[in-house]
């Protein structure tokens, strides 16, 4: 019988920087979009540790490149193997077709279904989703190079506007909060220029910026493992020069320079308790009702009075990042390795 399987698929910066190019971004935005996939760039340095853990669970490792999945995952055993995909994207990036292609040939996969790695693609239809759920994420309107599709609520506090199919904070700059319409119309032209993408306009919510982070190392595990911390970048929001600063090549440059600073990480139970409890009933509601599972990360806005607004949520948080590496040490005692290799090896060998 063939040894039980850990396949990680993972799209490379270089493979997705290339394909931007050839249709026709400049490099300068190539670079900022492909930025998206520096987990693919932080985690294969990896690797060997990850076939290392692996091993010690009579488990064996294969990383496998995006464009040469289809062939691997057609001829591998429903029996033996599991699928991990690492970054997820149907539009910039085109990670969800792993899970997809998972499907299509029987494997049993780590994560939520493929029809979720589109969703929360999508802010706007993902926001949609979460409010008919009655969940408490901001109501969002739609704008496209300068022309309302879907005109926001109004807002006393303001606006934040994003781009509607990017992560990695890319296509938010300092002055993506604002209390002008006209302005919010005007980034839509600046972000269609730069990225051919929409926007979504939000009412501004204020609060601490707090990040869940969830990994089933057992299948059974439920929300007392989530880890639910503040995340203080010195700033009210961070932008895509922050995130820059921090993760894939670009980060490693900034490590160098002398200019790499994490943001800080403060449990937000040890100070607001109530915060903390409502957190987890919402990702209960996301499990239940939306099928997360296995592994994903939610952002949230927390007041002071305890209020949390439900921002967005990713079915492939960036794993080697500093806030999941954390949460693997503080909730599990491992590293991101072992921790990864520990999930496979749960599902693969009971």
């Amino acid at each position: 019988m063939p040894q039980p399987t850990l396949i990680l698929v993972y799209e490379p910066e270089t493979a997705c920087f290339d394909r931007l190019v050839a249709q026709g971004y400049p490099a300068e935005r190539a670079i900022e979009i492909s930025s998206y996939l520096a987990q693919s760039t932080d985690l294969a340095p990896e690797f060997n540790q990850l076939a290392e853990a692996c091993e010690r669970r009579g488990l064996a490792f294969r990383p496998v490149e995006l464009d040469n999945a289809a062939p691997v995952l057609a001829g591998a055993d429903p029996a033996t193997t599991l699928v991990w995909t690492l970054t997820d994207g149907i539009a910039y990036f085109r990670g969800g077709a792993a899970p997809a292609l998972a499907r299509l040939k029987g494997l049993r996969t780590i994560g939520a279904d493929d029809s979720l790695f589109a969703l929360c693609q999508d802010k706007l239809r993902s926001g949609a989703v979460l409010g008919a759920l009655g969940l408490p994420a901001p109501q969002a309107g739609l704008a496209r190079n300068g022309t309302w599709l879907v005109e926001p609520p109004a807002s006393p506090k303001g606006w934040f506007v994003k781009p509607n199919r990017l992560g990695a904070k890319i296509g938010i700059w300092p002055d993506s909060r604002t209390a002008d319409l006209g302005h919010a119309l005007e980034l839509s032209r600046r972000i269609f220029s730069h990225y051919r993408d929409d926007v979504v306009v939000q009412p501004y919510v204020a609060g601490r910026n707090v990040r869940a982070s969830f990994l089933g190392l057992k299948q059974e595990t439920g929300t007392d493992a989530l880890g639910i911390v503040f995340v203080d970048s010195g700033g009210d929001f961070q932008t895509m020069a922050d995130s820059m600063a921090l993760y894939g090549g670009t980060g490693q440059a900034a490590k160098d320079a002398g200019t790499y600073a994490e943001p800080e990480l403060e449990a937000v139970g040890a100070s607001q308790p109530e915060a903390d409890r409502r957190i987890r009933a919402i990702a209960q509601k996301l499990i239940s009702a939306l099928g997360l599972r296995d592994v994903f990360s939610v952002d949230f806005r927390v007041e002071a009075d305890d209020t949390v607004h439900l921002i967005e949520f990713e079915v492939c948080p960036g794993l080697p990042c500093f806030d999941f590496r954390d949460y693997c040490r503080k909730q599990w005692g491992l590293s991101l390795a072992d921790a990864m290799a520990e999930t496979a090896g749960n599902r693969l060998l009971g």
